[in-house]
C-alpha cells in the first residue's frame, strides 16, 4: 500500500506512546482474561452505559438532559422542560449506540454506514431533515460550545464541502486497508482516522456526536470489548477543555509541512487507558460505583448502612424528590444491586 498522508502521521510516534500502547494493551488482556460479569450482569451494565454515553455525548454538544433526565426519557417519561431538540437528539443517539453495541460485528465502515449512521443519528431531529445522511453542501465551522448551546470560539476551519467527498473517500480507504493490512497498531488507526474526520466535518450537524459513535464501534472491531460497558464518551465530556485544546493543537498543522497528530493521540491514549482502568473496576465489587451520578452514590450508600428503606425514608433522610428516588433505585435494581420487596406503600429495598 503506497503511503499516504494519514500513514506518515502515525508511522513516527515518540518511545513514550509506544509504552501508553503497551500499558492499554496489558490492561485489555487483564480484562479479557479476568471478566467473570454475568449475562444479566452484562445487559444491566451496558443499558446503564447508554444512558451515561448518550447524555455524556450530547452535553460536549450544548444539550442540557443530566444522565437522570435520559433513563426518564427513555423510560418514555415526557420531560417538558426541555427544548424539542435536546430531546431529539438524545433519542436518536441512543438508539444508534444500542445499535452498534449489539450489531458491531456485522458491521463494516464505509462511506454508505457513516452515511447511514449520520441518518439514524438525526431521524428525530426535525431541523436537520433535510441534510440527514449526506454530506455538507456548504462550508462550516467548529465552535467551541458551552452548556448554555453559545459558541466561545471557533475551533478550527473544516474542508470545504467541494472536496468533503474526495477526501472522505480517501479517509475511509486509508482506514480499511490499515486494518485489513495490518500496518499500523489498531489504536493509531483509530486516532488518526478520528482527527482527520472531524478536520473534515462532513456533516453540516452531527459531527461530534458521530466520532463517538464510531469511536465505539472502530474498538469494538478491534477488540476493545469493554466498550458497551465503561463510557469513553463521559471521560471526554469531563475532560472537554483538553478535548477542544488536542483538537486545535493537531489539526492547525494539517497541510503545511511538519504535521502531527501528537496532542490529540495522546488525549485520545489518555482517554483510552482510563477507560481499560475503569473496566477492571467493574471487577471489583466497589468497581460499578464508578457508574453512578453522585446523587445516584448517595442514596447507594445509605441502603448500604440499613437493612430495608422505604422510598420515604430515602427522601425524607437525603432530602431527595420522591420521583427522583424512584429514578435512583431503578437504576441500582438495573445493575443488579438491590432488589424491591413488597409493592404499593408497602414497597421497600435491600440490598442483594
Amino acid at each position: 500500500m503506497k503511503e499516504t498522508k494519514f500513514d506518515q502521521r502515525i508511522s513516527s510516534v515518540p518511545s513514550k506512546i509506544w509504552g501508553r500502547i503497551a500499558n492499554i494493551d496489558e490492561r485489555k488482556g487483564r480484562w479479557e482474561g479476568g471478566v467473570k460479569l454475568g449475562p444479566q450482569t452484562k445487559g444491566r451494565l451496558k443499558r446503564s452505559i447508554l444512558v451515561t454515553s448518550t447524555g455524556a455525548s450530547t452535553r460536549i454538544e450544548g444539550a442540557r438532559l443530566s444522565d437522570e433526565d435520559v433513563e426518564r426519557l427513555m423510560r418514555g417519561i415526557s420531560i417538558q422542560m426541555f427544548a424539542d431538540r435536546d430531546l431529539q437528539e438524545v433519542q436518536g443517539y441512543y438508539e444508534l449506540l444500542s445499535n452498534v453495541f449489539d450489531s458491531w460485528e456485522r458491521l463494516r465502515v464505509s462511506e454508505g454506514l457513516i452515511k447511514h449512521f449520520h441518518q439514524e443519528l438525526l431521524k428525530y431531529v426535525e431541523k436537520d431533515e433535510l441534510h440527514r445522511g449526506e454530506y455538507k453542501k456548504q462550508e462550516n465551522k467548529v465552535y467551541m460550545i458551552n452548556e448554555a448551546r453559545e459558541s466561545v470560539g471557533v475551533l478550527f476551519d473544516t474542508t470545504p464541502a467541494y472536496l468533503t467527498p474526495k477526501e472522505m473517500q480517501e479517509l475511509v480507504e486509508w482506514y480499511r486497508a490499515a486494518v485489513d493490512e495490518g500496518t499500523h497498531h489498531s489504536l493509531l488507526v483509530i486516532a488518526g482516522f478520528l482527527v482527520q474526520f472531524l478536520q473534515i466535518h462532513p456533516f453540516q450537524d452531527g459531527n461530534g456526536r458521530l466520532s463517538r459513535i464510531l469511536t465505539n464501534l472502530m474498538m469494538l472491531k478491534a477488540g476493545y470489548s469493554y466498550m458497551p460497558y465503561v463510557s469513553h464518551e463521559k471521560i471526554i465530556e469531563d475532560n472537554r477543555a483538553d478535548y477542544y485544546l488536542a483538537l486545535r493543537q493537531s489539526q492547525r498543522t494539517f497541510g503545511k509541512r511538519n504535521e502531527t497528530i501528537i496532542p490529540w493521540l495522546e488525549f485520545f491514549l489518555n482517554v483510552t487507558d482510563q477507560q481499560v482502568v475503569n473496566a477492571l473496576e467493574l471487577l471489583t465489587d466497589a468497581g460499578f460505583e464508578t457508574l453512578l451520578s453522585p446523587r445516584q452514590l448517595e442514596v447507594w450508600n445509605y441502603i448500604q448502612a440499613e437493612e430495608e428503606v422505604t422510598p420515604r425514608e430515602i427522601s425524607n433522610s437525603l432530602n431527595i424528590p420522591r420521583p427522583t428516588v424512584n429514578q435512583v433505585v431503578n437504576r441500582l435494581i438495573d445493575l443488579d444491586k438491590i432488589i424491591r420487596l413488597g409493592s404499593g406503600r408497602g414497597t421497600r429495598y435491600r440490598l442483594k
